[in-house]
Order: structure tokens, then sequence, then C-alpha cells
């Protein structure tokens, strides 16, 4: 266990939003809020990595006045070595997820979730893991899908493809489970292979697509046809 203070900036233009959170996060003994901030470019000032009250994690909404959150999460995300962010959403704003997702975020939380869901998810985010569970994933994806392109090979995202056929076959296998939702566990049952072998081939297709997370990568197996909405089966490479 680590003794390590985990920072937390709050992006919001609702006080009380901001307010709520804070109560919540500053009960916990390995989380602190540094800052908060009603628009996105004061989270730019007050958040960035060289600022004086930098963070760890940022809970960024993405409807602000001045600068929106998508637009504040890219530029906070874009020089490297910046914060993890989550982005905070409803289920209503599904245009914004695939934007997020390219702006740099690692998650999303839902406004109305439960305290224990989004210190859950701040702690997550925190060690580089994807801030949306695999149970909830199927959930998201339903709506995810809906705003990449269409299933049509010209429409499919050519970066994506090669990114895609860097994956070997056990690897690709693997990445469609996971666009299943399913968890590391449940892609190992499935597979007949260890626990242990899921989290390496995990491992390897992030690094091979160039994905933060679980949810990223997945979002590339779309753009690149290996997936398609409302099919398990994936395309032969």
């Amino acid at each position: 266990m680590t003794d390590q203070i985990i920072r937390v900036g709050l992006v919001d233009d609702q006080q009380l939003v901001r307010a709520g959170f804070r109560m919540v996060i500053d009960s916990q003994p390995d989380l602190t809020v540094v800052g908060e901030a009603g628009d996105g470019e004061a989270a730019l000032r007050l958040l960035a990595p060289s600022g004086p009250t930098a963070a760890d994690v940022v809970l960024m909404d993405v409807r602000m006045p001045v600068l929106d959150g998508l637009a504040a999460t890219e530029r906070l995300t874009a020089a490297g070595g910046g914060p993890r962010v989550i982005v905070l959403t409803t289920f209503d704003l599904d245009e914004y997820v695939l934007r997020a997702i390219r702006a740099g975020a690692s998650g999303f939380l839902l406004k109305d979730a439960p305290p224990e869901e989004m210190l859950a998810a701040i702690r997550t985010v925190h060690a580089g893991d994807a801030v949306i569970a695999p149970s909830s994933t199927r959930r998201l994806l339903e709506h995810l899908v809906e705003v990449l392109p269409a299933i049509d090979p010209a429409a499919h995202d050519t970066d994506a493809q090669r990114a895609v056929a860097e994956l070997t076959d056990r690897e690709r296998e693997v990445l469609v489970r996971m666009a299943q939702g399913l968890s590391n566990a449940e892609i190992a049952g499935a597979l007949i292979v260890a626990e242990a072998t899921v989290k390496t081939h995990v491992g390897r297709i992030l690094a091979k697509l160039g994905a933060r997370d679980r949810v990223q990568a997945v979002v590339t197996a779309y753009e690149a046809g290996l997936v398609t909405p409302g099919s398990d089966r994936h395309r032969p490479a």
C-alpha cells in the first residue's frame, strides 16, 4: 500500500457540484482536492503540470463557459506528463464520448454516480487504467458506437487499421473480447488461459495501439473495423 496522496482537480461551472465532490474526496485519507475551476481556461492556469496546484487526476465537466471541457482536456494532456482526466458526463451527451477519448480523456464518470464509484474511478485512473469498469463497458459501448464511423470499409480509419495489423491473432482475439466488455478474468475463462496471460496480452495491445487504456483500445478496434456495432464477431485480419 502506498502513502502517496492523490491530488485531484475539480472543473465544473456549478459551484454546488464542486462543493459536493470536494466534500467526498477530502474525506479520504489518500485523496485531496488541490484546486477548483469554473471553466476550462481557468483549469489550464490552475491545474497544469507547471502550476502551483498541479493535479494528478482532474474531474472535468464538458459544457462550460470560456473554454469547454473537451478543449481543456486536449490542452492539459497534449504535452504529456500532465494530469489524467476523467470527463463528467451523462448518457444524453453521447456525442461527446468519442471526442473526449480523442482529446486525451482517460475515462468517464456519470455525474449522478454514487460517491464510492467516483472515489474508485479516481484511484483507478491514477493507477493508469481506464476509469470505466469492465462491467460498465458494455453499456457505454452501446452508446459509443452510435457516434463511431459508419461500418463501411471506406469509413474505417487507416491509421487504426495499421495499428491493429500489428497485433497477433491472439491479441486481436483478446481485443475483441475487450470490446464485448469482458474483464480479464472473463476473457481468461473464454480463451481457457491464465488471467495473468490475459493481462500480459492487454498490456501489449495497449502498447502496440498507443492506447492509454482499454476504452481507447476498443475505440481503435471499432475505427479499424475489427469489431462492429451489434456484432460479437471480428473481421479477419
